[in-house]
């Protein structure tokens, strides 16, 4: 009599791109977005999704052992930096690049057991002439992303740059109506890239991004 292994789980942690809607009384809740397609695409794994909406890294760092630590991932992801962003011009609380990389690090400092991980730099598409203004503080959190992921091995999902190609074909509002949160579509993006990048992770590959084009190294 032989034993099947435990099917993988996958632990999505982030903001409200990562959430989409969820309901977080349901353990089993996926919400709407690029989570529950991409456990659509992964039946044959567990998927978390603790995505909390309005999050910055201080807030996943405050519920980094109370949500994400219990959970034992085999993959785990970490989505945030877009309100890292937004709050600065929204309600004047900016966070420095430097405070989010030595947030983002104390994050990756406590990763549960040995998981491969998976980081999503955050995007922007902006939809009002302000925004634009909003790119350049962006800049700097992708930044950290990449370099974070180059530093761990992590796979990185560049998003930024594959989303703002879209939006070339469609328009940026198409894909997110706001700047920030994706449609279904975008949310298909995000998806596709979540797994072509989780794939790279399990055969060993490692993602590399090269002024903001992914290539194999």
């Amino acid at each position: 009599m032989t034993s099947s292994a435990a099917p993988e789980r996958l632990v999505f942690v982030g903001d409200s791109i990562t959430d989409a809607g969820r309901d977080r009384a349901d353990a089993a809740s996926l919400g709407d977005g690029y989570v529950s397609l991409v456990a659509a695409d992964r039946p044959d794994a567990v998927v978390v999704n603790l995505g909390i909406g309005g999050n910055r890294a201080v807030d996943l760092e405050e519920r980094w052992e109370r949500d994400v630590v219990p959970t034992a991932p085999d993959v785990l992801t970490v989505y945030v930096g877009v309100n890292d962003t937004w709050r600065r011009f929204d309600a004047d609380d900016p966070t420095s690049a430097e405070a989010f990389e030595a947030t983002y690090r104390r994050l990756l400092a406590r990763v549960p057991g040995s998981p491969r991980l998976v980081l999503v730099e955050p995007f922007l598409l902006p939809v009002r002439p302000e925004q634009e203004g909003w790119l350049e503080d962006l800049d700097g959190k992708r930044d950290v992303v990449a370099r974070l992921a180059a530093e761990t091995g992590a796979a990185l999902v560049p998003l930024h740059p594959l989303l703002t190609r879209a939006a070339q074909d469609v328009g940026a509002a198409a894909l997110a109506p706001d700047g920030v949160h994706p449609t279904p579509p975008a949310s298909r993006i995000i998806a596709d890239a979540w797994l072509a990048a989780s794939r790279e992770a399990s055969s060993g590959a490692q993602t590399i991004v090269d002024n903001g084009v992914k290539v194999q190294g």
